[in-house]
């Protein structure tokens, strides 16, 4: 207040010194030669004003300071700090807008894991779990699969497209420039949207995932305006990658690798995985045991393995010489006399896991499981991440 009285005083001080009034109040008179009797004093004017501003901001800075008071949001410290231990990559995988939204949805609500953060990884995991006083368990790594084996030299196109080279524009063009519909038009937008680089094109315009890379946010799913990109789990390794519901015989005359629904995999499979729907094939992953069997015997090589190894069977001791492992192998690389040790054919066993999966008293190992792949992508994947 002693400053708002300070500078009405200055004021004052300068029209007393200089009145300008008479530069300001116009002249009156026959003519306009004629000055004017009196003069406006504005000098009151002024100091009222100043004082009406000064009483404003007064009052609502008193109430700006109250409402920031008694509304503040106090916010957990801990938040912080899962922040800053979170990877900032902010790509959607733990389910959530953002980093700060997870942080503050894993502090305050008990049922959010502390290990939904692909990208920061087990340690990263393990600090959240720290901080909130949570139990971190382990997950399996997922990754993109590209659910069509289409590329452009393998499949027939209706007419060519000129437009923006992006996937989500073509599609506007009729659906895409693709015999089939259900294809990938292979102009690399899931390329594109991926925050980690974990996508490329090929020559043949079609992606390529780098596993090692991926941390299965979604983000390519999701701008995929044909939805061929699924995020799968890493053990399920052998996958029908179509997904043309068209018959047979229009498959084949759109693409050279589409799923005809043939049935064979469903004959050789010895899980029940395969199934026939809608004139395609789809494994049911719950009961797929990634032997690779139906792989081999697809005539338009529409499913594949992504288990480029399989170590082979090893019968150890405890075998009882009950025989079934000779009776379901698909290769006959088992052998053996009734209750003594059989042998398995190095040469011949393709690392399938079926007989480990039948053997009574586990009996055989060295076999494909789901473990082995789980810890085989959890290791590549960390190693990417320390590299």
């Amino acid at each position: 207040m002693y400053e708002v009285q300070k500078i009405i005083a200055d004021l004052s001080g300068i029209f007393h010194l200089a009145d300008i009034s008479h530069f300001i109040i116009p002249h009156v008179g026959v003519g306009g030669g004629e000055e004017a009797g009196g003069h406006v004093d504005i000098v009151p004017l002024i100091k009222f004003t100043l004082i009406f501003l000064a009483g404003v901001s007064a009052v609502f800075g008193l109430g700006l300071a109250f409402a920031a008071k008694r509304f503040a949001v106090k916010i957990d410290p801990r938040v912080e700090k899962v922040k800053d231990v979170l990877a900032h990559a902010h790509c959607g995988a733990c389910g959530f807008a953002g980093c700060e939204q997870y942080a503050e949805a894993v502090v305050n609500n008990p049922d959010v894991s502390p290990n939904l953060c692909i990208p920061a990884g087990a340690k990263g995991a393990e600090a959240v779990a720290l901080i909130t006083g949570k139990k971190a368990d382990i997950r399996e790594p997922q990754f993109s699969r590209i659910m069509c084996e289409g590329d452009w030299g393998k499949a027939t196109k209706r007419f060519k497209y000129e437009g923006v080279q992006d996937c989500r524009a073509a599609v506007l063009a009729g659906g895409g420039d693709k015999s089939c519909i259900y294809g990938c038009l292979g102009y690399g937008t899931c390329a594109r949207v991926c925050p980690f680089g974990a996508i490329t094109m090929r020559e043949d315009h079609l992606p390529v995932v780098d596993i090692a890379k991926c941390t299965g946010c979604r983000k390519c799913e999701t701008a995929c305006p044909k939805r061929v990109i699924e995020v799968l789990t890493a053990s399920k390794a052998v996958l029908v990658s179509c997904h043309s519901k068209d018959k047979g015989v229009d498959v084949r005359k759109n693409c050279q690798t589409g799923c005809i629904a043939c049935g064979r995999c469903v004959k050789v499979c010895p899980f029940d995985a395969p199934k026939i729907e809608n004139n395609l094939s789809r494994i049911d992953i719950g009961r797929c045991r990634v032997c690779g069997l139906c792989s081999g015997v697809c005539p338009t090589h529409a499913i594949v393995d992504f288990m480029h190894h399989r170590p082979k069977a090893v019968v150890t001791d405890k075998c009882i010489g009950c025989q079934i492992c000779s009776k379901v192998c698909p290769v006959n690389a088992a052998s053996g006399e009734p209750k003594k040790q059989h042998t398995i054919a190095q040469g011949k066993c393709i690392g399938c896991g079926i007989c480990t999966a039948k053997c009574p008293v586990q009996a055989i190992d060295g076999t494909f499981n789901a473990a082995e792949v789980f810890a085989a992508a959890a290791a590549k994947k960390q190693k990417a991440v320390a590299a």
